[in-house]
C-alpha cells in the first residue's frame, strides 16, 4: 500500500510538473508572438524609412538630370546659332572662291571625298 501511495504521490508530482511545463510553454508562446509582432513592426518601419530615402535620392537624381538636360539643350542651341552665323558669314566668300577657281575647288572636293570614303570603308 505504501508503494501505491508513493506511486500516486509521484504521479501527482509529475502531473504538477507537466502542468507547470504546459503553463511555461504557453507563456513562452505568448512572448514569442509578442516579440514577432515587435520585430515585424520595427522591420516595417525600417523598410518604410529606406523606401522614403530611396525616393528622395531618386527625386534628386531626376532634378539633376533635368537640369543637366536643360543646360545641354542651351549649349546645343548656342553652338547651332554660332555654326549658322559662321556659315552665313563664310558662304559668300566660299562661293567667290569656287567661281574664281572651279577646277581647283572640284579637285579639292574630290580629294576630301576620296579620303573620307577610304576612312569610312576601312573600319
Amino acid at each position: 500500500m505504501a508503494a501505491k501511495k508513493k506511486r500516486a504521490a509521484s504521479a501527482s508530482a509529475i502531473e504538477g510538473r507537466l502542468e507547470a511545463l504546459r503553463s511555461d510553454f504557453e507563456a513562452l508562446q505568448t512572448d514569442l508572438k509578442g516579440l514577432y509582432s515587435d520585430v515585424s513592426g520595427v522591420a516595417s518601419e525600417r523598410a518604410a524609412l529606406a523606401m522614403r530615402s530611396v525616393e528622395d535620392v531618386a527625386d534628386r537624381a531626376m532634378l539633376l538630370a533635368e537640369e543637366a538636360a536643360r543646360e545641354a539643350k542651351g549649349l546645343a542651341l548656342e553652338y547651332k546659332e554660332e555654326a549658322r552665323e559662321w556659315a552665313e558669314d563664310n558662304a559668300e566668300e566660299l562661293r567667290e572662291q569656287v567661281r574664281a577657281q572651279p577646277l581647283t575647288s572640284l579637285l579639292i572636293a574630290g580629294g576630301i571625298g576620296a579620303f573620307l570614303g577610304a576612312v569610312f570603308l576601312r573600319r
